[in-house]
């Protein structure tokens, strides 16, 4: 095997050498400036554990006697995502020295960088990675660096974006998060669509994050049609927002699937237009109609809700009446079912935690920058679903007769 040398790489000058770099073969390329950067980040570390392990730095007068010492270097070649290259890590006279960042035998070291990317995914900035990787190995890495590194995860996004979905995901939720991206010269609020599916197994999963500045109609049909190109047939429930146009673009890619609005947004979006005064007294009158039993008895609150309210909001009355055949859908199943369906809580509880993510970045410089740290969030997020929806069984059975011949359950 042979292994091209690499000139050593003088962090003072990092910023020097970035700058004359003229090509990105220059950055990353078999002698690029992140490969000879990783080799001395990663050696420096290794200087570190050996400082640790005996108890002292190198050439401290307490190392004098003290029963241990440095004793040379081992030479290994190890693999990393930049190429291959030559490694010296430090021995001990008694031999006792055991690394961690790199062990002794191990020769790929490709999931270093993966450090970095984790650093990046739990909503450090580059500012803070800087710092961490300063503070405890007193290594400096400049933004560049720590920028290319969690660049690569573009590549991951692309490519979970594009998977293969299943067929049938009886129950599926859209709901949007906005930030403040930086787009041609001007700062403008996006919103990240997410779409989260209940597969047959009621484990959930995300199925994509879209960014984008205005929805509608032809925008929902654009990611209707990808999740029918990414192999989804049918979805048998799809719970809403109220997102513009979403429902007659789902209809129109699954013309059998149900839709349910929200009732905690059409609650909210309704509180929006009533006087404080008098949201208490609203709120008492508006719970029977969505808290009742049947659609007939909703029906019938909603009437005597428009009798009472209509004259003083009817722009909020005939919200509801517009939308009472999605927002009704929920009144046909079981307590158990309803409980899923009504809201998009489940999705919410998701951005909940994006935000916890995001919340040292006020500004985003573009859509692959909010992309890549949603898509890593999503990542580590996803790692503790691993138990189904609660009541699964029996809300899966229920879908099996009310969704007959849709649903074919494998027992």
């Amino acid at each position: 095997m042979t292994t091209d040398k690499i000139a050593p790489i003088d962090l003072d000058d990092l910023q020097a050498e970035i700058k004359n770099c003229k090509t990105m073969e220059d950055i990353t390329g078999r002698n690029g400036i992140l490969k000879r950067l990783l080799k001395n980040m990663v050696e420096n570390i290794l200087e570190a554990e050996m400082s640790e392990n005996l108890g002292y730095n190198k050439y401290a007068a307490e190392g004098k006697n003290s029963g241990n010492s440095r004793n040379g270097k081992t030479a290994k070649t190890v693999r990393s995502d930049f190429g291959e290259f030559p490694l010296e890590t430090p021995r001990d006279r008694k031999g006792e020295f055991e690394p961690t960042l790199v062990k002794k035998r191990q020769t790929d070291i490709s999931s270093f960088d993966e450090k970095i990317i984790s650093m990046y995914a739990k909503g450090m900035t580059v500012r803070d990675i800087q710092d961490h990787l300063n503070e405890m190995y007193g290594v400096d890495v400049s933004p560049t660096t720590v920028s290319t590194i969690t660049d690569k995860v573009m590549s991951l996004v692309t490519e979970w974006q594009s998977h293969p979905l299943h067929a049938l995901y009886p129950i599926v939720f859209f709901d949007a998060i906005h930030y403040k991206v930086r787009s041609e010269g001007k700062v403008l609020s996006k919103a990240a669509y997410t779409c989260l599916g209940v597969d047959i197994r009621g484990r959930k999963e995300i199925l994509g994050i879209w960014v984008g500045e205005n929805e509608g109609a032809h925008f929902w049909l654009a990611i209707c049609n990808e999740l029918k190109n990414r192999g989804v047939e049918d979805i048998l429930i799809a719970c809403v927002d109220g997102l513009k146009g979403f429902p007659d673009a789902i209809n129109t890619v699954f013309p059998k699937t149900e839709i349910q609005l929200c009732i905690v947004h059409m609650i909210r979006n309704s509180l929006k237009y009533i006087a404080s005064k008098y949201q208490k007294e609203f709120m008492a009158d508006l719970k029977p109609v969505y808290r009742a039993p049947t659609e007939e008895k909703a029906r019938l609150e909603l009437k005597n809700l428009g009798q009472k309210w209509g004259n003083r909001y009817p722009l909020v009355i005939k919200s509801w009446e517009k939308n009472w055949p999605n927002l009704s859908t929920y009144f046909k199943y079981p307590e158990s079912i309803r409980r899923i369906i009504y809201t998009t809580n489940a999705v919410e509880s998701l951005h909940r935690q994006f935000r916890k993510v995001t919340k040292n970045r006020s500004l985003f410089p573009n859509d692959e920058a909010l992309l890549k740290i949603l898509f890593l969030a999503t990542r580590d997020i996803t790692k503790k679903w691993t138990m189904p929806v609660r009541d699964w069984g029996f809300t899966i059975s229920q879908f099996a007769v009310m969704f007959e011949g849709r649903v074919i359950l494998d027992i």
